[in-house]
Parts: structure tokens; C-alpha cells; sequence
């Protein structure tokens, strides 16, 4: 560019050395013009270089900004829809869960009712079992006991038999003996069977 600048000033001062150049204000010759177009040239190839190595850096830059804005533009429309369909789905949710609740509910109460049945059978069973259980100790226990009576009958009946024999008696002394026997033993023992 400063070589440009140097032929322009030589330029001048041999154009002004020239007598056809002095009586003109604004020297235009061949030359001129021609140097007018290569510095012309030399501007448009810089721009152009320019354009490519600054400009379409930047448009490229600035292309892929907007691209990405516009994909997060498109994100959030997305996720606003997704959270509007979401919010449904727990409108819909929150309007079966009393039907929901009430269906378990229904539910615990029928199982409930099914254990306390089972329950009560069992304790009946049970409590059966008990009783037979209850009622055969009490029989063998009623057996015990006339055994245990009628081993006693037998020694009384021995020891009566034994006084009846050492002594003679007579109808009266007889009828003294069995009361004396029995107030010994006690009346509720003859009354037990």
C-alpha cells in the first residue's frame, strides 16, 4: 500500500513537470486510473478476504446462536406441553383417588371381616375342645370318686358285719348300729351317686 502511495506522489510530481498537466486542476490520466482501479481491486479482494476470514465467522457464529435459541425455544414448548400433560394425569389421578381409597377400604373391611370369622370358628373349636377335654377329666374324675365310695361302702360293710358278728343283736341295737356308721361317715358321702 505505501508502494502505491510513492508511484501516486511520483506520479504527481513528474505529471507536475509536464507542461500539458499544469493548466489542468485535477490531472486525470491513464495511469491514474489505472492505479484508481488496482487499488479498487485491492479493496474489494480484502473485503471479500475479510468477508471470508471476519464475516462469515461471525454469520456462522451468529447462525448457530439463533439455531440454538430456537432449539431451546423449542425444549421449553416441549416441557410446557409435557408439563400440561403431566398436570392432566394428576388431575385424572387425584379425581380416582377417593374411588381408589374407597375400593381399599371396601376391601380391608371384606378381609377384616373374613379374619374375625375365621377367628371366632377357631375359637369355637377350641373352646369345644376345652369343653369335651373338660367334660372327660370330670368323668374320670366322678368314676375316681365311686370307686373311692364304694371301696369305703365295702370297709364299712366289713366293719358293720364285723360288730354285727362279735355281737348279738337284736333288731333296735341293729338300727343304732347303721346310724352310728353313717353320722361317722357323714350323710353328704351316701348322697353323692
Amino acid at each position: 500500500m505505501s508502494n502505491l502511495l510513492s508511484a501516486g506522489l511520483l506520479f504527481l510530481e513528474q505529471s507536475a513537470e509536464e507542461p500539458e498537466m499544469k493548466d489542468k486542476i485535477f490531472a486525470l490520466d491513464w495511469q491514474l486510473i489505472f492505479d484508481a482501479v488496482i487499488v479498487a481491486c485491492a479493496v474489494f479482494f480484502l473485503f471479500f478476504l475479510l468477508s471470508y476470514l471476519v464475516f462469515n465467522p461471525a454469520r456462522d457464529l451468529m447462525r448457530k446462536r439463533r439455531e440454538t435459541i430456537a432449539q431451546n425455544i423449542a425444549d421449553a414448548e416441549k416441557e410446557k406441553e409435557d408439563a400440561l400433560q403431566f398436570k392432566k394425569e394428576y388431575d385424572a389421578r387425584l379425581k380416582n383417588v377417593d374411588r381408589e381409597a374407597d375400593a381399599i377400604l371396601a376391601d380391608t373391611k371384606r378381609r377384616a371381616k373374613e379374619q374375625e370369622a375365621t377367628i371366632i370358628a377357631e375359637a369355637r373349636e377350641e373352646s369345644a375342645r376345652i369343653l369335651a377335654h373338660t367334660k372327660t377329666e370330670v368323668e374320670l374324675e366322678k368314676s375316681k370318686a365311686r370307686d373311692e365310695i364304694k371301696q369305703e361302702i365295702i370297709t364299712v360293710a366289713g366293719a358293720m358285719a364285723g360288730r354285727f358278728l362279735s355281737e348279738k343283736m337284736d333288731a333296735a341295737k341293729q338300727a343304732e348300729l347303721v346310724d352310728d356308721v353313717i353320722k361317722e361317715m357323714g350323710e353328704a358321702t351316701w348322697q353323692q351317686e
